[in-house]
């Protein structure tokens, strides 16, 4: 098992940044990769507020944001930024022909030794570890929303990832000061298996009239002490996302217990896409951390 001390990450929206922060902060060499100039830029100001948070509520120092941000540095040209690093996560689109033409660029450019690592929420390990030269270095590392703060990292064994592979993520997932658990790679691996038809069975109970927004995620927050309501969580982890993932449930699986509700489909197909487009179930103040419930389910 080797010591990994520098990671490369594609894609530098939400999740990509969140991971490119916590290396950072745990003392890893960290190369942030994306084709979008204005993605690098909006990913290192995300990092420098989460930081800043972290410092108000004292579990950072000011010394600290410094010494952080010095280890991230930012690449456009993919090729260059994979080079170098012992270990690459992906962190793009929940797409899998995107996911498919990154994977083989990266085994193509990444050395030889290197794990590659996909931070997918649903999509086979196995399936794009097929599509390199390297299917035993190939892993899964879905890592929880918002990644400075949540412990949780599933790590998802393909058909061909080798133990060593294993071996090596779960250390690095510890050194992160994270909790990795162990899945099989199966549709939707653990997390989502169960959340998305949670949060689907939420939108069919709205979609049908049974209760309106607030009082479904009252329900859920009061009745079982969960810390977000199901609607207000799908907002936060994208409309779009959750439809991909049902999808791949469906499609995996082969179980219309898992068929988006329509009313999710039209959500997306409209382009209101939760807490990232501005407005889901919720309409969100850009500006503040006020929201209300969408005129449209008022």
């Amino acid at each position: 098992m080797e010591n990994i001390n520098q990671v490369s990450i594609i894609g530098a929206g939400t999740m990509g940044n969140g991971i490119a922060h916590v290396f950072a902060q745990n003392g890893f060499k960290v190369i942030l990769i994306d084709i979008n100039e204005n993605f690098l830029k909006n990913g290192l100001e995300n990092i420098k507020k989460n930081i800043d948070r972290q410092i108000l509520k004292k579990q950072l120092k000011h010394s600290d944001k410094s010494s952080i941000l010095s280890r991230i540095v930012t690449n456009n040209n993919l090729k260059d930024g994979v080079t170098s690093s012992r270990l690459v996560i992906e962190a793009a689109t929940e797409d899998y022909n995107i996911k498919k033409k990154i994977f083989e660029e990266i085994d193509n450019y990444a050395p030889k030794n290197a794990i590659l690592a996909t931070n997918t929420s649903s999509i086979s390990i196995t399936k794009l570890a097929a599509t390199t030269e390297r299917p035993a270095q190939v892993i899964g590392m879905h890592f929880m929303n918002p990644v400075p703060i949540m412990k949780l990292v599933e790590v998802i064994k393909g058909f061909a990832t080798s133990k060593s592979t294993v071996s090596t993520i779960i250390k690095t997932v510890t050194d992160l000061e994270k909790i990795a658990i162990e899945v099989k790679d199966y549709p939707g691996f653990t997390a989502n298996r169960i959340l998305l038809p949670m949060i689907n069975e939420a939108i069919f109970s709205l979609f049908e009239g049974v209760a309106g927004v607030s009082e479904i995620d009252t329900v859920m927050k009061l009745g079982m002490a969960h810390p977000m309501g199901p609607l207000q969580l799908a907002d936060f982890i994208g409309l779009d996302v959750c439809l991909s993932v049902l999808r791949v449930l469906q499609e995996g699986i082969g179980d219309d217990k898992y068929r988006p509700c329509p009313l999710l489909v039209n959500m997306v197909s409209a382009g209101r896409l939760g807490k990232k487009s501005g407005e889901g179930f919720y309409k969100y103040d850009q500006n503040s951390k006020d929201f209300s419930v969408s005129k449209q389910f008022e």
